[in-house]
């Protein structure tokens, strides 16, 4: 019996591990068909636009800026070492139009955006405003999830294109004034090099990452615990959780996108 009991151990904790699966898709299949169904909140909608969206900019563009910056200091380096500083603006490009862009950004809206919509929920079922919704005839995830969940779906995607757009600029910004790159070398390399479904794919992932940063939010939010510790604890869950479903899903996304 003592032997097995590291046995039962791990057996509990992936059982626990695929119950907890099953209640987000289940979980995420209600707000999908709540979003095909009126009644239709969009002054919810348009707030969680505004807040997820416009607020998230800067964050955004600080990161991609530097990322971008960062990476054409690090590709010169490697690039150097073979003759090839000549793929600086193309690598630059390519990586962060394909994955730093998204998954940056993604990132950085799960910590910001995934912390505030647990919090904000979790604390509107702590104080029983939730329960207030019911009794005035408001389904909660219409008028809590759905709004923010479409609104991270379709702001994210933006964020990232500014993102990228912006990272683009901090390696030129690098190449230019601190690599001494030709200025109108590196924009027709990256012009070149660049295709249309490098773009598409990064905008694919941006709003697949900001369904799962707003569905995490929404899912840990409705799901805490009473008190403060409670929604502590909802938020931190729902950080963790979008930022290893973003890294996940990005992989899953990269090996369906650009397969051999």
């Amino acid at each position: 019996m003592i032997l097995l009991r590291p046995i039962a151990a791990l057996g509990s904790a992936v059982l626990a591990m695929l119950a907890a699966v099953g209640r987000v898709a289940l979980f995420a299949a209600q707000t999908i068909s709540h979003l095909l169904r009126p009644p239709f909140y969009f002054k919810e909608f348009g707030q969680a636009l505004i807040t997820i969206g416009y607020f998230s900019l800067p964050v955004v563009g600080l990161t991609a800026i530097f990322t971008g910056a960062a990476l054409a200091l690090q590709i010169y380096e490697g690039g150097s070492r073979f003759n090839a500083e000549s793929v600086v603006p193309s690598i630059v490009a390519i990586g962060m139009v394909r994955e730093l862009g998204p998954v940056l950004g993604g990132l950085m809206v799960a910590a910001r955006v995934a912390s505030s919509i647990a919090a904000e929920i979790g604390t509107m079922k702590v104080t029983e405003q939730i329960d207030a919704l019911v009794t005035l005839s408001t389904h909660p995830m219409k008028y809590l999830t759905v709004p923010r969940v479409l609104a991270a779906t379709l702001a994210v995607p933006v964020l990232v294109g500014v993102g990228d757009a912006i990272g683009i600029m901090g390696g030129y910004l690098v190449g230019v004034n601190r690599l001494g790159l030709n200025s109108a070398a590196y924009l027709s390399n990256t012009v070149d090099f660049l295709e249309f479904w490098d773009v598409a794919s990064g905008l694919i992932k941006g709003a697949v990452f900001g369904f799962i940063v707003a569905l995490m939010g929404c899912y840990y939010g409705m799901n805490s615990g009473r008190g403060a510790q409670g929604v502590g604890r909802a938020t931190k869950a729902a950080v963790v959780a979008a930022s290893v479903m973003i890294l996940a899903s990005n992989y899953l996304l990269t090996e369906l996108f650009f397969s051999a």
